[in-house]
């Protein structure tokens, strides 16, 4: 019995060892001190190879919570598991130091891939002054309706024969004379929930969802509003903050209905004679996430939700069987994109879904996360004018803008908000038409929060024509067809806008490296895939000079058309000579090169309804296989030329190395014998 004792005690503490001496003492990180009643939330992530993974006969819960404890033993302080993200990260939650001072504690150990720490984020809204939202009105307004889906003015035109002034309206409704969105795609808007009682979320388009918040104990408000923790209600309660929750950071307020504005702007039934209109025109679905509470939510329900979202695993919660095309996340917070974004969105978009965030409300500062990461599209917000408006963030990882609601005048109802869905109740819901309200001039939905789900609704709409879009082609395409922004027409004497610098930037002139590629235009974008899609496809795995590389078309087609016509040109062949051999005009090509180097090849491509589409590929060319001189007649010959030794005098020259080899090997005892002999023949 002490065997086995002694044994378990063992391997207990080599499971809870560090890997190796590669592995740093935890203890050994300089942290500063902290209040004993601070509670450390981080995103962990092990290594594949880690002993902490070692499979037990456990739930999942249990399996994290000995992984906690075994990692909580590393770093000498006591860790609890919260919500899991994934096979291999979950939240650990520990006590009397920082969420940042913890995550470079965990960080430092050898089979942990990257330690985070889980901060909030928060619903991206502007200032309640009243040159955003004015408080005071004769009448309720806005007068223009929902004037941001409207088809623009042309060029020189005071208004569009739609009677739209704003040449930043996103011309939503000829986009609708091509589709009014399929209900195979589906919108996953990450938020505050949604009132599923408002009557233009009743169109049979809005899906269950689900809801993220976790009630853990590294949560300041454990009930998380409803007390349930993760389930299927996606409902929003209210994120309303109390005078005895606010904390210097989280101060009083009501709640938003922040999440049924964002999710009706993309899927609010339309043309049913009630209230709005929505850019989805009510046939792309819509699914609520809820991620956000009372003062915001952690990354990693954010996270979580956006793994559930895209149909990829998130343990203790059941899988997502209407896995979303697109997502939708109108909160924001910090400028740094964490490594456990990076992950998150990478595999999310690997799943094939688009991913779009708002830059942030800081007038002009640097565009927030996650919309700040590689793999999102981020969108800033324009005015009805085209120039940017004044809480916009921008900066150089914006892909597009589009409108985010303006007043223009001081006092008296705002002239141009976003009007969405909304409810009255100021902490809890308000049930049944009492309290399904629509924001308006007076109670206005100003912010980016408003500009992405106006991009997201227009992806919805480009993958319902073209299911088989990539993430990364419906960013290209939506950029491609965008507006450029206007010069002129803004308040006198503003300026254009300029890269972040930590100063505040209101209006100013958008330019393409703080604004985007210009402005949404949905219309363009639909149309940008209302047929074939031009693609290359490189068969030939090394392309050699002066051996044939093959090329395929893979181009993508929308449902019910065909290609009628191929054609292949090298536009340019730089220093391989590369040229087409055979016939230009088919699915494929031949191109043979007759040295190293690049060479940029064209594909353009017509379908049979008359659609046009062409693609280009930059193909890298490597020099001839080396031909081994040994090969060559004069090598083999023995004679002339180039003073190459011939195999024959080779043989010899290797012989004799061998035979010196074998003299100086021998014994000495024989190499004494033959002296002996060789005297003994001399005598003679």
């Amino acid at each position: 019995m002490r065997r086995i004792l002694i044994c378990a005690a063992v391997a207990a503490a080599s499971w809870l060892a560090p890997l190796g001496a590669r592995t740093p003492m935890a203890q050994g990180v300089a942290v500063a001190e902290s209040p004993a009643n601070e509670t450390a939330r981080v995103i962990v992530k092990y290594r594949a190879e880690s002993p902490l993974l070692r499979k037990q006969a456990l739930s999942v819960a249990g399996q994290q919570t000995l992984q906690a404890a075994g990692l909580g033993q590393r770093v000498g302080v006591a860790l609890e598991s919260g919500r899991g993200l994934s096979e291999r990260s979950h939240v650990v939650i520990g006590h009397g130091l920082t969420s940042k001072q913890l995550a470079v504690r965990i960080a430092a150990q050898g089979d942990v891939e990257y330690a985070v720490a889980d901060e909030r984020k928060h619903i991206v809204e502007v200032p309640n002054d009243s040159f955003y939202a004015p408080t005071t009105a004769p009448t309720r307004g806005p007068a223009v309706g929902q004037w941001y889906l409207k088809p623009p003015p042309p060029a020189g035109s005071a208004s569009s024969a739609w009677g739209s002034t704003a040449p930043a309206a996103i011309n939503a409704e000829q986009a609708w004379d091509v589709t009014k969105g399929s209900a195979s795609i589906v919108v996953a808007v990450l938020d505050t929930g949604v009132r599923f009682d408002h009557p233009d979320l009743q169109g049979g388009n809005v899906l269950p969802g689900y809801d993220m918040i976790s009630p853990d104990s590294g949560n300041a408000f454990t009930t998380a509003n409803d007390g349930d923790g993760r389930d299927s209600d996606a409902s929003d309660p209210g994120d309303f903050v109390t005078t005895a929750e606010a904390t210097s950071s989280c101060g009083r307020s009501s709640s938003s209905w922040h999440g049924t504005q964002t999710l009706a702007l993309i899927g609010a039934a339309t043309n049913n004679g009630v209230g709005m209109a929505s850019v989805g025109h009510g046939g792309v679905r819509v699914m609520p996430v809820r991620v956000l509470g009372k003062c915001g939510g952690y990354d990693s329900d954010i996270q979580a939700g956006m793994r559930w979202a895209a149909g990829l695993p998130v343990p203790g919660v059941p899988d997502n069987t209407t896995p979303a095309r697109v997502i939708n996340m109108s909160l924001g917070g910090g400028v740094a994109c964490e490594q456990s974004y990076i992950d998150t969105i990478g595999q999310v978009n690997a799943a094939g879904t688009v991913v779009v965030a708002s830059a942030g409300n800081s007038a002009g500062h640097a565009v927030s996360s996650p919309a700040s990461c590689a793999g999102v599209i981020a969108v800033a917000a324009v005015r009805h004018v085209g120039t940017k408006v004044g809480f916009s963030d921008i900066g150089s990882q914006i892909a597009i803008s589009a409108p985010g609601g303006n007043c223009v005048n001081d006092t008296g109802p705002c002239l141009y908000p976003i009007l969405t869905a909304s409810n009255s109740g100021t902490t809890t819901p308000v049930a049944g038409p009492p309290g399904a309200i629509y924001t308006d001039g007076v109670n206005s939905s100003l912010g980016t929060s408003f500009s992405s789900p106006l991009v997201a609704g227009a992806a919805a709409l480009m993958l319902s024509v073209q299911p088989a879009l990539t993430p990364a082609q419906v960013k290209a395409k939506l950029q491609s067809s965008a507006r450029p922004f206007p010069t002129t027409g803004g308040t006198a004497g503003i300026p254009f806008c300029a890269a972040p610098t930590g100063v505040d930037q209101l209006e100013c002139y958008c330019t393409t490296s703080t604004c985007g590629a210009g402005m949404l235009d949905v219309a363009a974008a639909v149309q940008a895939v209302n047929g074939v899609q031009a693609s290359i496809a490189l068969t030939t795995t090394t392309p050699t000079a002066n051996q044939a590389i093959a090329l395929n078309s893979n181009s993508v087609l929308n449902p019910g058309q065909s290609i009628v016509s191929y054609s292949w040109t090298i536009l340019n062949a730089g220093t391989t000579g590369a040229t087409i051999t055979g016939a230009k005009d088919g699915a494929s090509v031949v191109v043979t090169p007759t040295a190293a180097g690049a060479f940029v090849i064209e594909l353009a491509t017509t379908d049979n309804k008359g659609f046009f589409s062409s693609t280009t590929l930059f193909v890298t060319v490597v020099g001839p296989p080396v031909t081994p001189a040994s090969t060559t007649p004069a090598a083999t010959s023995g004679g002339g030329g180039g003073g190459a030794l011939g195999v024959g005098w080779l043989l010899l020259l290797l012989g004799a190395v061998v035979s010196l080899a074998l003299t100086a090997a021998r014994p000495r005892s024989a190499a004494a014998g033959l002296s002996a002999a060789a005297r003994d023949a001399s005598r003679r």
